[in-house]
C-alpha cells in the first residue's frame, strides 16, 4: 500500500539554504497565514466548545493540539517535499461537532475522532484519494474554492463599512504600497496593512485589554476515548469527507492553481495520523488548509514559498505552546483587523480562483459549484463545499458532456 505514496522529486534543503531562500515576503506571508488560524478558527473552537460544555483546561488542550501538532507536520512535510504544505484543522468539522456534543460525551466525540483517523489513514495509504482527485474538472474544484473565499473578500467590504477608522488606514496603506513596485519590494503590501492597522489600533485606543490573560504555557490534557455507535454513525464518515474531500480538495487545488505539485495520497495518509494525534488531547482532525495555503503563496517567487510554511509552522508551534497567552492578545484585536488582513491577502487568491473556473471548459458545473457553496447549506451533517462540487459534477455531467469527452483524450 506504500506504494501509492509520492516520493520528494528533489533533496530536502540544509539550513543555509532555507536561510537564502528565506526573506521579508516569506516571513510576512507566514506571520497573515498564522494570525488568520489564530483568530476566526480558534474562535469557532471556542464557541463550538463552550456550547458543547467543554472546561476551559479542554478548550486549551484543544487549541494546543490543533496548532502544536499541525505545526510540527508543516514544517516536517514542508521541508521534506520542498513545497508550501500548510496544515491545520477542519473548521467545517469543527462546525459538525458542535451539535454533536450536545447529546455525546466528549470522549464519545473523541472516540470517533480516532475512528475517523484510521479511516483517512486507510484512504490515503489505498490510492483512492489521489484517483478521486483527478477525475474531477478542476474547474469545478476551483468554483468551490471560490465560494469558500468569496467570504473573505466580502469581509474586507464589510470591515470598511462597520469600522472604517481601523480598516480604511489598512486598505490605503495596502493599494499604495501595491501600486509602488519599489515601496512594494522593500515593505510587503500585507505587513505594511498589519502594520498600519496595528498603529490604528493603538491610536484609537481599540485593544480589548479585558481580553488578554497572564502567561502561562498549554498544559494538554490525554483523555481516554468512548466507543460509541451513535458518536461514529453521526461523525466519522461526515468528517472524513471534510478533511479527504472539502479541506485537502482546497489545499490541493489552491497549490495546484500556485504551480505547486502537491503529493495528494501522502497529505491524506498524513492528515489520518496528524488526526490521531490530535485526538489523544482532545482535538479535532488535522487537514491540509486551503485559505492558509492561499496566503503562504500569494506572493514571492515559486521556489522559496516553502519558507512561508516553514514560518507558518513554526509560529503554530509557538502558538500551541503559549496558546492561553496567544489566545487571549489575538482576540483583543478588533475583528475588523483580521477581516481586512485576510480580504487584502485572499484578493489575488481569489482572482486567480475566479480565473481558473471561468476560463474555459466546464464554466456552468463550476458556476453551480461557486453558488452552492456560498450558499452555505449543509445536508446530512455534511457542508456546503462537498455538496457544491457534487452538484457541479452533477451538472456539467448532464450538461457539459463535450467537456468530459475532452478532457478523456
Amino acid at each position: 500500500m506504500l506504494a501509492h505514496l509520492e516520493r520528494p522529486t528533489e533533496k530536502a534543503p540544509g539550513p543555509r539554504r532555507i536561510l537564502d531562500d528565506f526573506g521579508l515576503t516569506y516571513f510576512a506571508n507566514g506571520l497573515i497565514g498564522f494570525i488568520f488560524s489564530a483568530t476566526g478558527p480558534v474562535a469557532i473552537i471556542l464557541a463550538v466548545g463552550t456550547r458543547g460544555g467543554l472546561s476551559q483546561a479542554e478548550l486549551a488542550s484543544w487549541v494546543f493540539g490543533v496548532f502544536f501538532i499541525n505545526g510540527l507536520i508543516t514544517i516536517a512535510m514542508s521541508w521534506k517535499y520542498r513545497t508550501p504544505l500548510g496544515f491545520a484543522w477542519t473548521i467545517p468539522g469543527t462546525v459538525l461537532v458542535g451539535p454533536a456534543l450536545q447529546h455525546l460525551s466528549f470522549a464519545e466525540v473523541i472516540g470517533a475522532f480516532y475512528a475517523t483517523s484510521l479511516l483517512i489513514l486507510v484512504m490515503g495509504m489505498s490510492g483512492w484519494v489521489k484517483r478521486f482527485m483527478q477525475a474531477l474538472p478542476m474547474p469545478i474544484v476551483m468554483g468551490m474554492v471560490a465560494g469558500v473565499f468569496l467570504r473573505f473578500g466580502l469581509d474586507l467590504v464589510h470591515a470598511l463599512h462597520s469600522d472604517v477608522a481601523i480598516a480604511a488606514p489598512m486598505v490605503v496603506a495596502f493599494l499604495l504600497l501595491s501600486a509602488s513596485p519599489v515601496l512594494g519590494k522593500r515593505m510587503p503590501p500585507v505587513i505594511g496593512a498589519l502594520l498600519v492597522g496595528a498603529l490604528a489600533i493603538a491610536v484609537f485606543d481599540r485593544l480589548d485589554t479585558s481580553a488578554l490573560g497572564s502567561f502561562s504555557f498549554a498544559q494538554p490534557l490525554v483523555q481516554a476515548p468512548v466507543w460509541s455507535l451513535a458518536a461514529l454513525v453521526e461523525l466519522v464518515v461526515p468528517l472524513a469527507i471534510t478533511v479527504l474531500v472539502v479541506q485537502n480538495g482546497q489545499g490541493v487545488a489552491v497549490l495546484k492553481a500556485a504551480r505547486h505539485e502537491p503529493p495528494v495520497n501522502t497529505i491524506a495518509v498524513v492528515s489520518g495520523i496528524g488526526a490521531a494525534l490530535s485526538a489523544a488531547v482532545g482535538a479535532v482532525s488535522s487537514c491540509l488548509t486551503g485559505p492558509t495555503n492561499a496566503l503562504l503563496t500569494s506572493s514571492g517567487e515559486h521556489g522559496r514559498q516553502y519558507t512561508a510554511a516553514l514560518a507558518f509552522g513554526v509560529f503554530g508551534v509557538l502558538f500551541g505552546l503559549m496558546a492561553p497567552t496567544f489566545t487571549g492578545l489575538m482576540l483583543a484585536a478588533p475583528a475588523e483587523f483580521i477581516m481586512v488582513l485576510g480580504g487584502l491577502a485572499m484578493l489575488r487568491v481569489l482572482q486567480g480562483a475566479f480565473m481558473a473556473s471561468f476560463g474555459g471548459k466546464f464554466s456552468l458545473g463550476a458556476l453551480i459549484s461557486l453558488l452552492v457553496t456560498v450558499a452555505d447549506i449543509s445536508l446530512l451533517n455534511i457542508g456546503a463545499a462537498f455538496w457544491g462540487l457534487v452538484a457541479g459534477f452533477v451538472v456539467s455531467w448532464l450538461m457539459e458532456r463535450q467537456d468530459f469527452v475532452a478532457l478523456a483524450k
